[in-house]
């Protein structure tokens, strides 16, 4: 009778979670297909560069061959097996990036299945975003074809959520899409209104990072043979490059008193930080400057915390960091499905006195510089990755048209959920007309 009852129950579920599975393969069977690898050297010819690193190049062309930037400028060399793409009148600005997201991580918010972007627990430094990522998402392609070409998929909840990874906006599998593995450690900085919620979640911070160096210590005794054999434990193995400054720690601190704990914290803790989110971050911006400290906005376009505050305070928030001489870059939205807005954040801050230049180095070469992502992406060079976008003006216009998208050499499938859509209620227009 119990094997029965449990049939009973069990059978629905996996009836509705197949369905699931059905209509996602469907859907995608349908839509975007990844590209292949580069198969010959390409020179796009006759455009206007826009390396961001330097001034742009009138009449331009950009050689790359094996996904990699071989020549920037008026002539470089072209291979007599190149193919040669005219871009007469186009312009090519490198791919935006997208510093932190829940892309792959997050499908449809009602279905719990497609959604695995938090562990159980506060503590997870052993999460790998990567590990999680579903190449077939839907908002990959969306986010792809409006020029972002690497979103930082990022691990959310309790207080140490795990480890961001750099992801590719094309490809087959999770693995083939990895630009970057593990460049920073997520850590969710408690709200500070509520003393004893406060320093409950603070006092849990501090004991993970005492046992982490413990266990640290630990293992390197051990291999040097004046400690006896020390298992593995795997949330505190993945805390060691936190510990040696190899990998950062992003904190997503908004209010005030969170920036301020959290600037004293990481400076106690001799830890590399990137201040995420700093909603408030232009009251403290001389402070956040004198420190040194790296900050992610995210995002622009927002209304104030309080009711004394301008209408404005997000959006002039980047003119302001930049004014005191921060190091900044722009994160945009942190939902998967609005990862594609993230020009509009920088253009919304551009809006509100942010210099333009300024503006499209914060989505590019800053955000490649503050991720340690600038030795292969953010701008466009010889001996870089061939990641670029093709344009027929700057991409922080809302009317800017995107061409051509290519990720490390590969021209990706410019379709994409939106772009279905389109196609598909502007033939019922049509058809209505025929009637």
């Amino acid at each position: 009778m119990k094997s029965f009852s449990f049939i009973r129950i069990i059978k629905p579920i996996l009836t509705i979670y197949l369905l699931i599975v059905l209509l996602l393969t469907a859907i995608q069977l349908r839509g975007h297909t990844p590209a292949p690898s580069q198969q010959q050297p390409i020179a796009l010819v006759g455009g206007t560069i826009h390396p961001v690193s330097s001034e742009p190049i009138p009449n331009g062309t950009v050689l790359f061959e094996n996904g990699i930037i071989t020549g920037v400028g008026t002539a470089p060399e072209i291979p007599e097996n190149a193919r040669i793409i005219n871009i007469s009148g186009k312009h090519v600005y490198p791919g935006m990036i997208h510093g932190r997201s829940t892309m792959g991580l997050s499908e449809i918010g009602r279905i719990a299945e497609t959604t695995d972007m938090r562990e159980i627990g506060n503590i997870n430094p052993n999460v790998r975003a990567r590990v999680a990522f579903h190449p077939a998402s839907e908002h990959i392609p969306v986010a792809a074809v409006n020029g972002i070409t690497t979103v930082v998929s990022t691990p959310m909840g309790g207080i140490i959520s795990g480890q961001a990874d750099a992801m590719m906006t094309d490809g087959w599998t999770w693995a083939q899409m990895t630009l970057e593995p593990s460049i920073g450690m997520m850590i969710e900085w408690p709200a500070m209104r509520e003393k004893e919620a406060r320093d409950k979640a603070l006092k849990e911070l501090h004991e993970a990072f005492e046992k982490a160096r413990r266990y640290k210590k630990a293992r390197e005794a051990m291999d040097n043979d004046h400690a006896p054999h020390h298992p593995v434990d795997v949330r505190w193995s993945a805390m060691i490059p936190v510990l040696n400054q190899e990998m950062p720690v992003f904190v997503v601190a908004n209010e005030l008193r969170q920036i301020q704990a959290a600037l004293d914290w990481a400076e106690s803790e001799n830890l590399r930080m990137v201040l995420v989110g700093a909603r408030d971050g232009a009251y403290l911006a001389d402070q956040i400057a004198s420190r040194n400290i790296p900050v992610m906005v995210a995002p622009v376009i927002g209304g104030p915390s309080r009711q004394w505050e301008g209408y404005d305070q997000a959006y002039t928030l980047p003119a302001a960091l930049h004014d005191a001489g921060v190091r900044f870059c722009i994160g945009g939205d942190a939902g998967a499905a609005s990862a594609y807005r993230l020009p509009h954040h920088a253009a919304s801050a551009v809006a509100f006195g942010l210099p333009e230049e300024e503006a499209l180095k914060a989505i590019t070469l800053h955000a490649a510089e503050i991720l340690g992502l600038d030795h292969r992406v953010g701008s466009i060079e010889p001996g870089k990755d061939a990641t670029f976008i093709i344009t027929d003006g700057t991409p922080l216009e809302l009317w800017t048209d995107i061409s051509k998208v290519y990720i490390q050499g590969r021209e990706i499938d410019m379709t994409d959920k939106h772009r279905r859509l389109f196609e598909r209620y502007r033939e019922k227009h049509r058809q209505a007309q025929m009637e």
